[in-house]
């Protein structure tokens, strides 16, 4: 017998931890989100990626041994999982707390869901590859690991606000103290200093959903707040604490569902803001299909 048939548990383990880890590496971004911070962050979050991978690749000889008990552990590791999900969405609600424009409870929990989730990618990576070393030749593990890794990368990212909606640039006008984004009321701005920085700094955009699903996605105040969150992020945001007046807006025209969108970013760039916006992640929280019901 070869070397490869003697040793062949111990190799598809080896092969799956290895595509573990790549997988947890490929789904590791530190973005304009801020998070995970570098590098402590990532560092916790590859150590349960290692963590993932092993119990993914380990669960393939527990199973082919007839060692059921494999699956508890599993289940043990869902777990642990479920409070690394906790873990997120506590830390994330703590530092939302000193951003000038806030994420949102919906947002935050999306993030969170995703860290749960990309733990669970790791062990399907890890699992397929370990299980093809295993009961096949060597190669076929890295083939069944290189189509995992393809799989993991395709789920990496949701849909966007693009999917939804048009954006539009709008003309910000005051009506007196009422301050509108086109044709859509916004707030009342009643200080005159507020009034100037507004005209100096500030634009409107309007988003137009394609549907009556995407018109209540829309409306939903999470969504709204996510793209309020990411315009304010990566084109700066032109205010300071307590200044209510500058703080970014998203209002609904009842009439249509359209959205109007007021913001005072440092980067008065209205192309750059139309692209930001089209590229806002879809909540998952926010989706609603009311035709389909």
């Amino acid at each position: 017998m070869d070397w490869f048939s003697v040793h062949r548990y111990t190799l598809g383990v080896m092969i799956g931890v290895i595509f573990g880890l790549t997988a947890r590496l490929l789904l590791l971004r530190t973005d304009y989100r801020q998070y995970p911070t570098y590098p402590h962050g990532q560092i916790i979050h590859i150590s349960l990626g290692i963590i993932a991978a092993a119990l993914g690749a380990v669960a393939v000889p527990s199973l082919l041994n007839k060692e059921y008990t494999a699956v508890t552990f599993l289940g043990l590791a869902a777990q642990q999982f479920r409070d690394v999900r906790k873990m997120e969405r506590d830390t994330l609600t703590i530092m939302d707390e000193l951003e000038l424009v806030q994420r949102g409870g919906s947002y935050i929990e999306g993030i969170a869901m995703v860290f749960e989730g990309r733990n669970y990618m790791v062990i399907f990576t890890a699992f397929m590859a370990s299980l093809f070393s295993t009961i096949f030749p060597w190669y076929w593990g890295i083939a069944a690991g290189l189509a995992a890794l393809f799989i993991s990368h395709f789920f990496k990212s949701g849909k966007s606000v693009s999917e939804i909606a048009d954006v539009s640039e709008a003309q910000l006008r005051m009506d007196g103290p009422d301050l509108f984004v086109g044709d859509i009321y916004i707030m009342n701005v009643g200080l005159e200093d507020s009034q100037k920085k507004i005209a100096a700094h500030g634009l409107g955009l309007i988003v137009t959903p394609k549907n009556l699903n995407c018109r209540v996605t829309l409306a939903n105040l999470g969504q709204r707040q996510a793209i309020l969150y990411d315009l304010s992020t990566i084109m700066g945001v032109f205010r300071d604490s307590g200044e209510p007046s500058l703080r970014p807006l998203a209002k609904l025209d009842m009439e249509d569902g359209r959205l109007g969108v007021f913001i005072l970013p440092l980067d008065p760039n209205i192309e750059k803001a139309k692209q930001v916006l089209l590229r806002v992640p879809l909540l998952e929280s926010a989706v609603r299909m009311p035709s389909k019901a």
